[in-house]
């Protein structure tokens, strides 16, 4: 208790003393606000992308060992405060290992243009691009499911995928329902590995993806499978599959494999991600057909015919 005393005290002097410096000088009570104002904005941001993401449960632990090992102090609690005090160097070096992909990710992410959708600046065009190119790949995997014609189609996201085009052959064309399920029928030079998509294009097909090798996943999924939710583990991408033995199609995102889609969920799941997300368009997005029905329902609704009841009651 002694000690907790001493460095609460020192604690509360520090504080005075920094704001007996900003009282003297007013200036820095502008650059206090600038810095606080930074400082929880990145707590937020931080903690809004580790809530979707298998790193929550993990935040959580790790805020329970530090209360631990705050209260071990306090109540003299020696021998667990040692045991707490000498595990956290190594724990933290232990998740730093365990949680690599997840850690690469988010550095990765702060070179990408997310900061710039903070402040709302988006193509719009770009947002209507997406979306037309998301219906012909729904298209695309709707004819191979039928076909039981095995594919696999990773959307490129703000992990830009380089090393992975690198690996099988540059095609750069424009999206096309055609043009995909052709590079898929077996026996075909590219039909073996994945198609990139990157910035409304083909970039690349025949591509190696990682394989994710968790043996949780069971033996039921086959390499296409895997090689989904390895790069949808390793980088922010989606990645949309085709069995072969059964025409499912799939959906791996965030190392999540989401079964057996039909094609309003397929474009549902992707208009969300690719599109929603990415330029924050959902309203603006929807289809005149859908605005015009929604109207024609509202109106049915305030011209709701009377019940018999109401008209026997008046008789």
């Amino acid at each position: 208790m002694d000690t907790f005393s001493i460095n609460f005290n020192n604690f509360i002097r520090d504080i005075a003393t920094y704001f007996t410096e900003i009282y003297h000088n007013p200036f820095l009570l502008v650059t206090f606000i600038l810095d606080l104002a930074i400082v929880i904005f990145l707590v937020y941001k931080f903690l809004v992308s580790a809530r979707n993401s298998r790193a929550w449960q993990l935040l959580k632990g790790i805020i329970l060992i530090i209360i631990a090992t705050i209260l071990s102090d306090i109540l003299q609690f020696r021998i667990l405060n040692y045991i707490l005090t000498v595990f956290m160097p190594y724990g933290v070096i232990a998740l730093m290992i365990i949680f690599q992909p997840e850690l690469r990710r988010m550095l990765e992410q702060l070179g990408t243009n997310k900061f710039t959708r903070f402040f709302g600046f988006t193509d719009k065009d770009l947002a209507t691009k997406a979306k037309e190119d998301i219906y012909k790949v729904v298209i695309a995997a709707k004819e191979m499911s039928n076909q039981k014609i095995g594919g696999i189609i990773v959307f490129e996201r703000d992990i830009q995928l380089a090393d992975i085009m690198d690996s099988g052959v540059k095609i750069g064309a424009d999206i096309s329902p055609q043009m995909l399920v052709n590079i898929f029928v077996p026996k075909t030079p590219l039909h073996d590995g994945a198609v990139i998509i990157s910035k409304n294009k083909i970039e690349a097909a025949a591509c190696i993806l990682p394989l994710a090798d968790d043996k949780k996943l069971g033996n039921g999924l086959g390499t296409r499978h895997r090689a989904a939710i390895g790069i949808s583990r390793e980088t922010d991408a989606i990645a949309v599959v085709i069995s072969e033995e059964t025409g499912k199609i799939s959906i791996a995102k965030d190392g999540t494999l989401i079964a057996d889609l039909k094609e309003e969920a397929l474009k549902n799941i992707l208009i969300k991600n690719l599109v929603t997300k990415k330029y924050g368009e959902e309203e603006k997005l929807k289809s005149p057909a859908k605005k015009k029905e929604k109207k024609e329902k509202k109106e049915k609704k305030k011209k709701k015919p009377e019940t018999p009841t109401e008209n026997k009651e008046e008789k």
